[in-house]
């Protein structure tokens, strides 16, 4: 997992693209409890994301689990690779299993956001 990467206490990941824009997806730990991924629907280009709102779901063999936007913004890009290849997410959750680009109202936000060390810690105790 890359160092760079902040998390959400609900297993959503994020890179900063460093443009105002994030990529996120969910991360190894949350694809790995929910299993074969079957399905992801996908929030639509130029949707408004609010920070901590549903704006996906992904669903697998075993549940289906919502995804909520780690930060505010408007969506950008889809990862369309999704509509025929949801297992992505279980191969490559941090690579080619990315769900959405979000261009960033508030980067400040982004300081809210866990770093990877925090997360694994947070995870650890589960």
């Amino acid at each position: 997992m890359e160092s760079t990467l902040k998390f959400t206490t609900s297993h959503e990941w994020v890179r900063d693209n460093g443009d105002g824009t994030i990529t996120m997806g969910i991360s190894d730990h949350a694809q790995q409890l929910l299993g074969d991924v079957v399905f992801v629907d996908l929030p639509d280009i130029g949707d408004v994301t609010d920070a901590g709102s549903t704006f996906s779901l992904v669903e697998s063999v075993k549940a289906a689990s919502d995804i909520y936007a780690p930060v505010s913004g408007q969506i950008i890009e889809t990862n369309s690779s999704l509509d025929d290849s949801p297992e992505l997410i279980n191969d490559d959750p941090y690579g080619e299993g990315w769900i959405a680009k979000i261009k960033v109202d508030d980067l400040s936000q982004l300081s809210e956001l866990i770093d990877s060390d925090t997360y694994l810690a947070s995870i650890a105790e589960d």
